[in-house]
């Protein structure tokens, strides 16, 4: 059903914005809908990290809890994440961090899904590339407000 991929580059490193992405605890913070995360479970796999997160998101009367299996790649500074339970149909998105030559990093985002409940995907349907840009923006923010202005 819908997805979303955009890539960007920004004036941070790649390590610093996978650090970012990868702390899924802090996403009440500043993700925008997201009222509250738990990190119900971390496991090491040698070269990679495997969590599972519960991430309550909020949006005008609807309020829902979902189970996700995020995939920690530290070397290649890759995140993936696959919807385990909650009001999806399948969730599965993925963040890859790359530094460039000239400074800063290449940001490339991938999102797919599609709720069960088909009142909320129409609403979501309607706002959903906007609402994308606004997830994606609001990492921006909070790279500039944890490492700073970067010129």
């Amino acid at each position: 059903m819908p997805t979303h991929s955009e890539t960007r580059e920004l004036p941070y490193t790649a390590q610093q914005m996978y650090d970012l992405v990868a702390d899924v605890a802090s996403y009440p913070e500043f993700l925008p809908w997201t009222s509250a995360a738990r990190i119900k479970s971390r496991e090491e796999k040698g070269d990679h990290e495997v969590m599972e997160a519960d991430l309550v998101i909020s949006f005008k009367v609807f309020r829902e809890r979902f189970t996700s299996r995020v995939v920690l790649w530290p070397a290649p500074k890759k995140i993936d994440t696959e919807y385990l339970d909650g009001p999806f149909k399948y969730m599965r998105s993925n963040w890859h961090f790359e530094d460039i030559d000239q400074g800063g990093c290449k940001v490339s985002f991938f999102v797919d899904f599609e709720f069960r409940n088909i009142v909320l995907q129409k609403i979501i349907g309607v706002v959903f590339n906007e609402a994308m840009q606004r997830v994606v923006k609001a990492f921006e923010k909070r790279a500039q407000a944890l490492y700073g202005p970067q010129v």
